[in-house]
């Protein structure tokens, strides 16, 4: 599997910018500015290349709808799904945790459903987790909200964290990224 389309999913506008749910758009605009990409906005999502390295994409619909916008991407750069690298955040994995598998289902995750059901599950994924240790009851407003100020230092690791196994990931491949990826202690660990 060579990695072509590098994908962030998370809500556009400056609202949703800092919370859970934009962990995917985060992490591929760090990627992007190692790559020193700039990004064109076409009518479905901001896109990103530069010679050898693969395209990003963040979709401009909102989360829920990722599905067809990356279906328009794809077939626009005659990508294939088994070329696509999908980056998103997981509420079902604790904060600061990294998840890659070079396939699956949706989980619970309702961008993720949408991309398979427009897509089939035959992409890689990278689940970041996002589960603090504060609890909530209502899954769609905790997605939605930033992440408190304890959390802050994780989160950037994380992000970080993530960026390097899309690198690896594009570079030896998404098996021997999962080997490494997977196998770390969970970032919000004290590393001390």
């Amino acid at each position: 599997m060579a990695i072509r389309l590098v994908a962030g999913l998370g809500n556009p506008g400056p609202r949703y910018t800092h919370t859970r749910h934009n962990l995917g758009f985060r992490v591929v605009d760090l990627v992007g500015r190692r790559w020193g990409v700039s990004w064109t906005t076409t009518p479905v999502a901001a896109v990103a290349t530069r010679g050898r390295h693969p395209v990003l994409v963040k979709p401009l619909g909102y989360m829920n709808r990722s599905g067809e916008a990356l279906s328009v991407v794809l077939e626009e750069h005659a990508i294939s799904t088994e070329d696509m690298l999908v980056v998103v955040d997981d509420v079902d994995l604790p904060l600061g945790t990294l998840r890659l598998r070079p396939s699956g289902g949706p989980g619970t995750h309702n961008g993720m459903r949408d991309l398979c059901e427009h897509l089939g599950t035959e992409f890689a994924r990278l689940r970041l987790g996002v589960c603090g240790e504060a609890p909530w009851d209502d899954l769609a407003a905790y997605v939605l909200e930033g992440f408190q100020d304890v959390e802050a230092p994780v989160v950037e690791r994380m992000v970080a964290a993530a960026a390097d196994a899309i690198e690896l990931a594009c570079r030896d491949g998404v098996e021997s990224a999962m080997n490494r990826v997977n196998r770390r202690v969970p970032l919000s660990a004290d590393p001390g």
